[in-house]
């Protein structure tokens, strides 16, 4: 259990009252690219007032590709949170073996570093998401990472499951996040037994006047698959079914599979009992838990910010079964470091990748940065010894699924999210499901 203290930052009751009470959310939370737990977290806005004129110059500067540094022997693209940490790293690893590094800002990572392969001028590394990897596999612009059997032991399983890709590694992974359940202690100071234990909980609290909501987590008028695929998963299902390899089969969706629609028949109970409702976006779904007019939210770690500040007690838990042995498997994310296929400098590349970010002492620093679990065990030990949220997210992460990284998956987000709010919404688990298939299906075959 923890308790934050600290000024209260939420949106305010009017604009709550109004998102809650009919209007269609257009908070689009999950990134039709398959970032979705990113996407999520960048939802939270906090920007501060300021002249048109200077907004708009920082948005021109914000949007503008890297140039590679022709000077720089080696070079690695990053976002601006980790740039900071990754400098220190590489100028490291250049004292080191005696040459240039240079840790440039991609504003829009993925998109950025595929333009600039195109035209050989991208980095040597690239730090973004796993579920890019099928897409730059593709595209034929990452390499595999040369990474011994005793290096690969040193890392958590799924975590060196998402870095696959044919069989083959192609990154260093280095943080996870996925879902879990968020408790307001003053609330509800036991965690649930199993999901039907949670909506009686949160129904007696409503009931009593104690809370509006007996649970909330992302769905709006769009849907969000990401948020969605817990329960779609509960059964056995989930969107595709596994190659010979152990590999997602894009020609095998299992989207409208009697195990998937079972699993969407328990959104549909749940939103009976309003713990899944369509007028709950991200913000809303912010604000009611920060001003404790619920007890239970579903979501992830980059929602304890807006907890901490608000005077909150709460405890971090894994998703709990339903009574008929159901059991919700989030997706799990992991941030990881890719090698280019058109690095100029290849076995530098290798040589940063495999000897440095292994290190506890890198993975621990790059976990001050995003606060996500470390992918390296004997890092995540050590974080989870000291931050009780950090042992409690890598619990509630236990048997995640790695969220599929093949491009057939872009074509899965948009249709699988509708379909997911439809049937909150009142549409027949089964048909819903089914066209939904259809298309996702028609989607990927073009």
């Amino acid at each position: 259990m923890k308790r934050t203290t600290g000024a209260v930052a939420i949106t305010s009751a009017a604009a709550l009252l109004l998102s809650a009470c009919g209007g269609d959310s257009t908070e689009d939370t999950t990134d039709a690219g398959g970032d979705a737990a990113e996407e999520s977290a960048g939802s939270d806005e906090g920007s501060e007032e300021g002249s048109e004129d200077e907004a708009a110059g920082d948005d021109a500067a914000s949007t503008e590709a890297p140039v590679r540094d022709e000077n720089a022997e080696l070079v690695i693209w990053s976002d601006d949170v980790r740039a900071p940490i990754l400098t220190e790293w590489a100028e490291q690893f250049g004292e080191e073996y005696g040459i240039t590094t240079q840790v440039q800002v991609a504003t829009d990572v993925r998109q950025q570093f595929k333009d600039a392969a195109n035209v050989d001028q991208g980095p040597d590394i690239v730090v973004g998401a796993h579920d890019w990897l099928g897409e730059f596999v593709q595209n034929g612009i990452v390499e595999p990472v040369q990474m011994s059997s005793d290096t690969q032991g040193l890392f958590t399983e799924e975590s060196l499951a998402a870095t696959q890709y044919d069989g083959q590694i192609y990154g260093v992974p280095y943080a996870t996040e996925s879902l879990g359940l968020i408790r307001n202690t003053a609330l509800a100071p036991d965690a649930p037994a199993t999901m039907e234990e949670l909506v009686s909980t949160g129904q007696e609290l409503v009931d009593a006047g104690d809370a509006d909501q007996p649970m909330v987590t992302v769905v709006s008028s769009v849907g969000d698959a990401y948020h969605a695929y817990p329960y779609l998963s509960a059964y056995g299902g989930g969107i595709f079914g596994t190659n010979d390899d152990g590999g997602w089969d894009a020609q095998n969706v299992i989207i409208d599979s009697e195990e998937t629609i079972q699993g969407a028949e328990k959104m549909a109970w749940l939103a009976e009992e309003n713990a899944l409702n369509v007028n709950i976006d991200f913000p809303t779904m912010e604000s009611l838990f920060a001003e404790g007019r619920t007890p239970y939210m579903i979501a992830g770690p980059w929602t304890i910010p807006n907890v901490e500040g608000a005077d909150i007690e709460y405890a971090i838990d894994p998703i709990p079964a339903f009574e008929d042995g159901g059991e919700p498997v989030p997706f799990l994310g992991v941030q990881m470091f890719y090698v280019a296929s058109g690095a100029q400098n290849p076995t530098l590349a290798q040589e940063f990748v495999n000897t440095y970010v292994t290190t506890e002492d890198m993975q621990l620093a790059l976990f001050e940065a995003g606060q996500r679990p470390p992918a390296l065990q004997s890092a995540l030990d050590t974080v989870s010894a000291e931050d009780e949220d950090i042992e409690a997210w890598a619990a509630a992460g236990e048997g995640a699924s790695p969220m599929p990284n093949i491009p057939a998956m872009n074509a899965v987000w948009q249709p699988l999210g509708q379909a997911t709010a439809d049937i909150v919404g009142g549409a027949d688990p089964a048909e819903r499901l089914s066209a939904a298939q259809e298309e996702i299906v028609s989607n990927i075959g073009r």
